[in-house]
């Protein structure tokens, strides 16, 4: 099989055949189902099993920690409660606001196109920070110990697992101080995995599926290390929920 290989599926279609051929190329090394060197797996899928609201909506609810607060190593429950309470909550509530003042707004026929774009940026930065939220929330809990299976996927992309880490905790390392995320995705479009940086709840890697998210901003770890981001990195690898990220990761 020779070139790019592209199935635009809905959940009923040739799915299956392209999650096998993507997890054949990186779990173990398999790459007998599909082309080698060059040959990239691209799949749009319909939108997972997610609770469908209408445009506009106005009755987002935080979504419960997925864990003990009190039960994670060197993650105090108070920075966790308060991390979930104060800013992803805090969005939650913001994102609300925004969409109801939106929907006003466009019934406003003489509201200028700039004054809506205000609200605009504003929708994408809660929405963002809404998201991103609640996949870092959902990829914490864990023992830390990464499975067969993502060890596999990863050590095929990046060469050896060690290697996926260190690129991950040194982008982590260059956010400290200042505000951003990390998050290891899995590009539709070049079917590759692959670590970005990314800057602030705005931006994110276009056609990449969130896999593992790091909150870098500094609420989620001078409470308990001050200025010490690294001690902070350290302890989110010690509570990776890696189950929810090989759960993603199958879900493609």
């Amino acid at each position: 099989m020779n070139g790019s290989i592209e199935c635009i599926v809905d959940e009923n279609d040739c799915g299956d055949l392209s999650r096998r051929q993507f997890l054949g190329q990186t779990i173990g090394g398999v790459t007998a189902a599909v082309a080698v060197a060059g040959a990239g797996v691209r799949v749009a899928s319909a939108a997972g099993n997610a609770q469908r609201m209408p445009s506009f909506a106005t009755d987002h609810a935080p979504q419960p920690l997925p864990f003990d607060a009190s039960s994670l190593r060197g993650l105090s429950q108070r920075i966790i409660e308060s991390h979930w309470a104060n800013n992803y909550g805090g969005s939650v509530k913001a994102l609300n606001e925004i969409n109801r003042r939106l929907s006003q707004a466009l019934a406003e026929p003489d509201l200028p196109a700039y004054v809506y774009n205000d609200l605009k940026r504003e929708h994408l930065m809660r929405t963002g920070s809404v998201v991103l939220h609640e996949l870092y929330f959902g990829n914490l809990g864990g023992s830390g110990k990464a499975g067969s299976d993502i060890s596999a996927a990863l050590a095929s992309a990046f060469g050896d697992f060690n290697r996926w880490e260190t690129e991950f905790r040194r982008i982590a390392a260059g956010l400290g101080g200042g505000s951003g995320w990390v998050m290891l995705g899995f590009n539709r479009q070049f079917g590759t995995l692959e670590n970005y940086w990314m800057a602030d709840h705005l931006h994110c890697p276009v056609a990449t599926e969130p896999l593992l998210v790091l909150d870098m901003y500094e609420h989620s770890y001078h409470m308990d290390f001050g200025a010490a981001a690294a001690r902070y990195i350290d302890a989110f690898f010690d509570n990776i929920n890696w189950e929810a990220v090989s759960a993603r990761l199958e879900s493609l």
